[in-house]
C-alpha cells in the first residue's frame, strides 16, 4: 500500500511551490488525495464517521495552509466532510427504519401497526439530511416526520441480539467507507466533466448574431463559446487581452482556430466597445457565499462598464468553485502580488531605483492577480447544475456544505 503521508507531503510541496495551477486541477487532485486518505483509514466500530472526519480535517488543514489563495482546496475538503456526515446519517436512518420494520412485524399485529405508523427508510433519510442544513424557510416548510412515528425496537433477544448488533456495526463500518468513496468518485467525475456540463447550456444563452465580450483566458469560456458555435449559432466575440499576462491573446488564437469571428481589444478599450456588446461572459477563480466573484484582475472594470450600459454580466463557474465563506472572513485571502517583471523590464527602469542611499525604492510596481466583483454587478451564474442568480448561492451552500465544517482551519490569535 502507498505511504499516505509521503504522498500528502509531496502534494503539499506542489501547492506551496504553485506547481498546480487552476481551480479545476487543484480541486480534482485534492479530492483524489482525500479519497486515498479515507481508503487507508482504519475506523473503530464505535465512531467510524468521527474517525474519518478527523482524518480528513487534519489533512485538509495542511492543504489549505499550503496555498490559502486556492480556495478550491478548502471547498473540496468541506464537500468531502459533508459527504461523510450525509452518508453516516443515511446509513443510521436506514438501519433504524429496517430494525423498526422487523420489530413491528414480529411483535405487533395489524391493529398496532395502524396505531403506530412506520416510516420508510427514504423518509427517515430525508429528514436526517435536513439536519445538516442551516435553518431556513424551506426546511420549516418541509414535511418532517413526527418523532412519535419513529418505530422503537424491542429489548428482547439477549445474547443473540448483541451478536447481531455487533455484526451489523461491523457491516455498517465497511458500508460507510464504501459509500463515502463512491460519493467522492462521483465528485471527482463531476469536476472532470464540469466544462462539458456547462457548455451544454450555451445554446440557451447565446443567440444568433450576438456580440459576446470576455476578458483573459478561461477554458470554461472557450468550451462554452465553441459549444454554441457547434449548434450553428453565428456570433462575434470581443476578447480583451488581459494585461499584463495577455492571456486573451491565447484565447483569441484558439477561438479563431475553431472558426469563431474574434476581435482582440485592449483592456482600456472595454468601456468604448461595451455599447456594441449583447452579453459579457467570463470565468471565475472562486464564487463567494454572498454571490461575489474573485476573478482575474480587470474584470471588476468590465462589470462596471456592463452595468453602466445595461449589458448582462454572466459568470461561468463549476460547483467546485463555490466557496461557503464571505470575503470579509479572516481566513480568506483575496489577492496576491505577482512579479513586477510582468509589467516592465528591470533594465529599462534601473535608473529609477535607488540602491545607494539605503532608502526605499523610488519606483513601486504593483501587479495584483485578482479582482473582486460584488454580487450586485453579476447578472447570472451558469454552473454545471444550471443557471442561478447571485441571491441563490446560499441555497447551494446549504446543499453542499455543513455548517460544522465552514471553518476548517483556525488561525492562531495574538495577545
Amino acid at each position: 500500500m502507498p505511504d499516505v503521508q509521503a504522498l500528502v507531503n509531496d502534494f503539499l510541496n506542489k501547492l506551496k511551490k504553485r506547481k498546480i495551477e487552476g481551480s479545476r486541477a487543484t480541486a480534482r487532485q485534492t479530492a483524489e488525495m482525500l479519497r486515498l486518505v479515507i481508503s487507508q483509514q482504519r475506523s473503530p466500530y464505535t465512531n467510524e464517521a468521527g474517525t474519518l472526519i478527523d482524518a480528513v480535517r487534519a489533512v485538509g488543514e495542511q492543504l489549505i495552509a499550503a496555498n490559502p489563495l486556492e480556495l478550491a482546496v478548502g471547498n473540496i475538503v468541506r464537500r468531502i466532510l459533508h459527504i461523510i456526515r450525509e452518508e453516516d446519517l443515511s446509513l443510521a436512518t436506514a438501519a433504524m427504519a429496517g430494525l423498526g420494520l422487523s420489530a413491528v412485524s414480529d411483535d405487533e399485529d395489524d391493529t398496532d401497526q395502524d396505531n403506530h405508523p412506520v416510516l420508510s427508510a427514504a423518509a427517515l433519510a430525508a429528514a436526517a439530511r435536513s439536519t445538516l442544513r442551516p435553518p431556513s424557510l424551506q426546511t420549516l416548510l418541509e414535511d418532517v416526520p413526527d418523532s412519535a412515528a419513529i418505530p422503537h425496537t424491542s429489548s428482547s433477544g439477549g445474547d443473540s441480539e448483541g451478536k447481531s448488533k455487533s455484526a451489523d456495526r461491523s457491516s455498517r463500518t465497511w458500508k460507510l467507507k464504501y459509500d463515502v468513496i463512491e460519493a467522492v468518485n462521483e465528485l471527482i467525475q463531476d469536476i472532470a466533466t464540469c466544462h462539458e456540463q456547462i457548455a451544454e447550456q450555451a445554446v440557451e444563452h447565446i443567440h444568433q448574431n450576438e456580440v459576446i465580450l470576455t476578458l483573459g483566458s478561461s477554458r470554461t469560456v472557450l468550451e462554452f463559446l465553441c459549444a454554441a458555435k457547434e449548434k450553428q449559432r453565428s456570433f462575434r466575440v470581443f476578447v480583451a487581452e488581459g494585461a499584463p499576462r495577455y492571456q486573451g491573446h491565447l484565447l483569441a488564437k484558439e477561438l479563431v482556430a475553431r472558426g469563431l469571428q474574434t476581435t482582440l481589444i485592449t483592456d482600456s478599450a472595454v468601456f468604448a466597445m461595451i455599447s456594441r456588446v449583447n452579453m459579457v461572459i467570463v470565468g471565475a477563480h472562486a464564487v463567494m457565499a454572498n454571490g461575489g466573484v474573485i476573478a482575474p484582475v480587470g474584470l471588476n472594470m468590465v462589470a462596471l462598464a456592463a452595468q453602466r450600459h445595461a449589458v448582462p454580466f454572466v459568470v461561468l463557474a463549476g460547483i467546485h468553485k463555490l466557496c461557503p465563506l464571505y470575503p470579509h472572513n479572516p481566513e480568506v485571502l483575496l489577492n496576491e502580488l505577482r512579479s513586477p517583471s510582468e509589467l516592465l523590464d528591470f533594465g529599462d527602469f534601473s535608473d529609477c531605483l535607488d540602491f545607494g542611499s539605503g532608502t526605499s525604492s523610488l519606483l513601486h510596481v504593483v501587479n495584483p492577480t485578482f479582482d473582486y466583483v460584488p454580487p450586485k454587478l453579476v447578472s447570472l451564474f451558469i454552473t454545471d447544475t444550471g443557471g442561478h442568480n447571485p441571491s441563490y448561492m446560499y441555497r447551494l451552500i446549504a446543499d453542499y456544505y455543513s455548517t460544522d465544517d465552514l471553518v476548517v482551519q483556525q488561525r492562531p490569535t495574538g495577545n
